[in-house]
């Protein structure tokens, strides 16, 4: 291999300069280093938000790279293809980037390493998306965990590297490559007017998560352990949709949070296990690629849920006009931020499985087309874990009352922040709820507020009745 041939770094959801395994034993041989990030085969599936948060992810991390003096070449196409045609226009060696777990990425990486080492090309992925890789974790007697608890003790106190210092230069090729313009990919086009809405709630770019986490360990982090439960309080550090992107890594929060540990903040042990949470969904999605795509407890392939998306009532469940407040507000907030709050999501799943009796899919599906912070891991395992059907499950008889939660969770200044209907002076957020909605849903903060589609004790009804008569 020569010393001086370029490395071509192929970014993808991990659009960062700090702690990047791969970019630092790059930038540490000296050779070229040409950046590349390419609008896939995998990235064509993305859902509108999500796609359109990753082209601004994309779009600051370029000029990250600008601040050192590289670039971030733009290609569209098959991965396979694109990155054989960098390899002869550039004369690269080698093609390094981070490993995926998600199955499309895992096919997509292995197909791009068979096709690039059949050139004598060095394709290798690298760590720098988890803390732990999912092979590395095993019970006594070898198996892969499937249950949250053991899993989180048998890596809370595994050593955990120190984070990696940003390269402050990389070597540049003689000639850059052509590249395309993000803005002709248009990656926002079919988020339509809903992107100017969520676009100031976004955090984007590496120094923004750092702030982030650096704002979030200062104020928040002493009483996250109770106030990240309340929904309608700042009370999470909100880095979800950083590392969905990678702009930030689990090493530098995982360091930050034993920090605070050490510095007797009350909440740091809950965010380390919030983070081995995100641990254990890549753990089980590894083990068994079928989270994503079907029941993990196969048994349940036999229930009777509703996979009929046309219903009124999963209508009225996306478009947020259930008639129950918590769930409408939830799925509001989904719509003028990308994000929703954990607590939220937990009523708005336990509300379609349970009480509308609808797979868990069809949940799983749309925040996968509305959430900014959409990671493929911990969506389907939230969904799974809401449904019943997941490991570690919550029971399918527990049934949330999406009433009483208000209380619970002092949900009420939440809801009016949400729902505009009935309101003389309705807020901000809750009037971009209908500008950022389809046009074609017709709906205006000044209709009446919908009577419950299926009320709290009818659903909870029908569920535990279809549950007992349940033929597993």
């Amino acid at each position: 291999m020569s010393d001086t041939a370029p490395i071509l770094m192929w970014f993808r959801r991990d659009l960062r300069l700090t702690d990047h395994p791969a970019l630092t034993e790059a930038a540490a041989t000296g050779r070229p280093v040409i950046p590349v990030f390419i609008h896939d085969e995998v990235v064509e599936d993305y859902g509108p938000a999500p796609r359109w948060r990753l082209g601004e992810g994309v779009r600051s991390f370029a000029e990250r790279l600008e601040s050192i003096g590289s670039r971030l070449i733009l290609r569209r196409g098959r991965a396979c293809n694109v990155l054989e045609g960098l390899v002869e226009e550039t004369g690269a060696t080698a093609v390094w980037w981070t490993r995926a777990y998600d199955p499309p990425s895992v096919e997509r990486d292995e197909a791009v390493k068979s096709s690039l080492t059949g050139r004598d090309v060095d394709a290798a992925s690298r760590p720098g998306h988890l803390l732990f890789e999912p092979w590395t974790v095993e019970t006594k007697q070898g198996e892969f965990y499937k249950v949250y608890t053991p899993y989180m003790r048998s890596v809370k106190n595994r050593e955990v590297a120190d984070p990696e210092t940003a390269p402050s230069e990389l070597a540049a090729p003689e000639t850059w490559p052509d590249s395309d313009d993000l803005d002709d990919w248009g990656m926002g086009a079919a988020m339509d007017r809903g992107a100017e809405i969520v676009a100031p709630h976004a955090y984007i770019g590496e120094d923004a998560a750092q702030t982030r986490l650096a704002t979030f360990m200062r104020d928040l982090i002493e009483d996250y352990a109770q106030a990240r439960d309340y929904p309608g309080v700042e009370g999470t550090s909100g880095l979800s949709e950083n590392l969905t992107y990678g702009e930030i890594s689990p090493r530098t929060c995982w360091h930050a949070g034993l920090r605070a540990r050490d510095a007797g903040k009350a909440g740091a042990e809950t965010f380390l296990q919030e983070l081995i949470w995100r641990e254990f969904s890549y753990h089980l999605l590894h083990h068994t690629p079928r989270l994503m795509t079907g029941n993990w407890r196969e048994k349940w392939d036999a229930f009777p849920w509703n996979e009929d998306e046309r219903l009124t009532e999963v209508k009225a469940w996306k478009q947020g006009r259930t008639g129950i407040r918590f769930v409408d507000a939830a799925m509001r907030e989904m719509y003028v931020t990308g994000r929703m709050h954990n607590r939220s999501r937990m009523v708005v799943a336990s509300y379609l499985t349970k009480h509308l009796m609808c797979h868990w899919k069809i949940g799983m599906h749309w925040f996968e087309e509305h959430l900014i912070d959409w990671d493929p891991a911990n969506n389907s395992m939230g969904w799974q874990w809401s449904a019943g059907s997941g490991p570690d499950a919550t029971p399918f008889f527990r049934v949330f009352n999406p009433i009483t939660q208000v209380d619970k969770f002092k949900a009420d200044g939440y809801i009016r922040n949400w729902i505009a209907e009935g309101q003389d002076d309705p807020p901000e957020d809750a009037l971009d709820y209908f500008r950022a909605i389809p046009r074609r849903w017709s709906m205006s903060p000044d209709d009446d507020y919908p009577e419950p589609v299926v009320s709290h004790e009818d659903g909870r009804q029908r569920a535990l009745d279809a549950y007992q008569a349940r033929e597993f």
